[in-house]
């Protein structure tokens, strides 16, 4: 798939079918700030699941903190109790891995969880760390510099915003 093929709304299609799955009794949705937010709110409701879903930011754990800074990320909001239950972490886009490894050390900060799997949107290869997605509903390759995110309009239809390499 290459990136002017990117439906993100028909992604959303084939994230939704392929969670489906992934949702057991004791699962609790948890979306990365800001797209996997926005898709496990909407997973959240299109899969019919009772209670709310969690948000965890990666700010607080991220390896490059000292170039990055505090980010404007929401904070973490988990309000459900983490010990013992089977989290499915949703995220928009899988790059090296970095993301993911902050969030689930911010998520073992509020408990011990029963299991984590990864679901996401896109994965663009250049993994750094050995952090694979459990379900992905497309894969493609981008330059390292090229930038690919997750946009909401106010209906709360997706797209994809990509800033390519110059």
């Amino acid at each position: 798939m290459t990136v002017n093929q990117l439906d993100a709304e028909s992604l959303y299609t084939a994230l939704l079918a392929g969670v489906k799955p992934l949702v057991k009794p004791n699962t609790a949705l948890v979306g990365v700030w800001s797209g996997g937010a926005w898709l496990a709110e909407r997973l959240q409701r299109d899969l019919g699941l009772a209670g709310e879903h969690g948000v965890i930011s990666s700010a607080l754990h991220r390896d490059d903190f000292s170039q990055r800074g505090m980010s404007n990320a929401d904070p973490t909001k988990l309000p459900f109790e983490v010990d013992g239950r089977a989290i499915l972490l949703i995220d928009d886009v899988l790059y090296t891995g970095r993301t993911t490894r902050a969030v689930i050390n911010e998520l073992f900060d509020f408990g011990r969880p029963a299991s984590v799997t990864l679901a996401v949107l896109v994965d663009r290869g250049g993994r750094e760390l050995p952090i694979e997605a459990a379900f992905t509903a497309a894969r493609i390759a981008l330059a390292p510099d090229d930038r690919l995110r997750l946009a909401r309009d106010d209906a709360g239809r997706f797209s994809f915003d990509i800033k390519e390499s110059d």
